[in-house]
């Protein structure tokens, strides 16, 4: 069972005593600083990440200038795993988007702690199987939905993941993160607004209106939550 004194990352409450006093010694506690650059498309993963707090975004970027995001990671997982399972380099760019606090481990330690362990292992394939489950449902999610679905889906996940603190998030990095104009992301927001769903404040979003706001979501929301949750045996 998870000790009161291990961080609130779900991924290291979720991991068996053993496994956890393992790790203990190999973890660093650090400061994810908004707009950071945890590591680049194509550049090999270091050091792994474990939020406690904040969130981090994966950023794909186009040819062309333009970003979309394909998940985003809280407390509820682990930033970098794929490096840990098959030693590629990242896939996309990682990005804190919201500041928090974060465990730190090299990747190498980590990847000697999961040889030794099958209970860490499924764990890590596990997490890395619902960040795919977010990256698949974003794709079909930016190519059929509406900028006012894909938005309220955006604002659900983002509470889910800093609970009910105003969301620190302004209008052009929604507009990257989701792949549209910022004009696009202004025009919604202020019709949020004034059906009472959010309260947007000098860069900061507010949900009011959480039921509201389900209702304006896409049937993706749901999906992700399902499968996320089957697969991390949170729901």
């Amino acid at each position: 069972m998870a000790g009161s004194s291990r961080p609130s990352n779900h991924l290291l409450q979720s991991l068996p005593t053993a496994e956890f006093e393992l790790l203990r010694p190999h973890l660093a506690t650090v400061e994810l600083t908004k707009e950071t650059l945890l590591f680049e498309t194509g550049a090999p993963i270091g050091e792994i990440y474990l939020p406690h707090s904040g969130v981090v975004s994966m950023i794909v970027r186009f040819a062309e200038g333009e970003t979309v995001e394909v998940a985003k990671i809280g407390r509820d997982s682990i930033v970098g795993g794929t490096a840990v399972l098959d030693d590629g380099p990242s896939l996309a760019d990682a990005v804190v988007i919201i500041p928090g606090i974060a465990s730190v481990i090299a990747t190498d330690r980590l990847h000697v702690a999961m040889e030794g362990s099958s209970a860490l292992r499924h764990l890590l394939v596990r997490h890395q199987q619902a960040l795919s489950v977010q990256a698949q449902q974003a794709a079909t999610c930016h190519a059929s939905h509406t900028v006012e679905s894909r938005l309220s889906r955006w604002l659900l996940h983002a509470r889910e993941l800093c609970g009910s603190e105003p969301l620190p998030l302004t209008q052009e990095s929604l507009a990257q993160l989701l792949g549209v104009r910022r004009n696009a992301i202004s025009i919604v927001a202020h019709a949020f607004q004034e059906a009472g769903l959010i309260r947007y404040s000098r860069g900061n979003i507010e949900i009011i209106d959480l039921e509201g706001l389900r209702k304006a979501a896409c049937e993706c929301y749901a999906a992700v939550n399902a499968q996320c949750g089957r697969l991390l045996k949170t729901g």
